[in-house]
C-alpha cells in the first residue's frame, strides 16, 4: 500500500494547482521550486516536498486520463 497524504498536503496542492495551472508540471523538481516560491517561509522542507510530490502525481494522473480519452475517441 502507498502512503496516505495528510489533508494539509492535499489542500495546499489543490490550491497551488488552481492558482498556477500554467506553472504546474509533471516534473517534481519544477514543482518543488514553485511550491518553495509560493509558500515562502511558511512550511518545512519535508512538507514542501510532500506537496510537490502530490502535485506531480495529480498532473501525471490527469495526463494519463487525457491520453486514454484521446485513444478512446480515435477508435
Amino acid at each position: 500500500m502507498g502512503r496516505v497524504k495528510t489533508r494539509k498536503v492535499k489542500v495546499l496542492a489543490r490550491e497551488i494547482m488552481e492558482k498556477f495551472p500554467d506553472r504546474v508540471s509533471a516534473d517534481f523538481e519544477l514543482n518543488k521550486m514553485l511550491v518553495g516560491e509560493v509558500l515562502t517561509g511558511q512550511i518545512s522542507k519535508k512538507l514542501r516536498n510532500q506537496v510537490a510530490g502530490y502535485i506531480t502525481r495529480l498532473v501525471k494522473r490527469e495526463l494519463e486520463k487525457a491520453e486514454e480519452e484521446a485513444v478512446a475517441e480515435a477508435k
